[in-house]
């Protein structure tokens, strides 16, 4: 098992590393709309945190050699419901394989933030 670390991506900011690959898989941790380059929340908007934590994924796969079209699976975790349409119209734009999915409105998120999105990858 290898774990995944990239300067592109926020740290993790507990005791849990960004990233696994082990076998054929990646399995990414859970990211949050937080900039890398600046440690602070992207926005204040469904929109534009979608975006990031989206980016956030991205810098992960592409640290394990992968891209959007590798991952097989995204769990999504959204602060309110009533934002889902406006997430799935940011999450479109960069899960265009359409990985299976499950999206879950939970009570709170770290740093107060609007969603998290995690991902497994395969290499193939």
């Amino acid at each position: 098992m290898k774990t995944l670390e990239t300067k592109n991506a926020p740290a993790a900011i507990g005791p849990y590393s960004q990233a696994k690959m082990t076998g054929n898989f990646v399995f990414a941790s859970g990211q949050i709309p937080v900039d890398p380059t600046t440690g602070e929340v992207a926005g204040d908007t469904i929109e534009t945190q979608a975006e990031q934590s989206c980016k956030n994924v991205g810098a992960i796969l592409e640290a394990a050699g992968l891209g959007f079209d590798n991952v097989v699976k995204t769990t999504c975790f959204l602060a309110e419901m009533a934002d889902f349409a406006a997430f799935n119209a940011v999450y479109e734009k960069y899960f265009t394989s359409k990985p299976a999915r499950s999206c879950v409105a939970v009570k709170q998120l770290p740093k107060n933030v609007l969603c998290e999105v995690e991902a497994i990858a395969v290499v193939e």
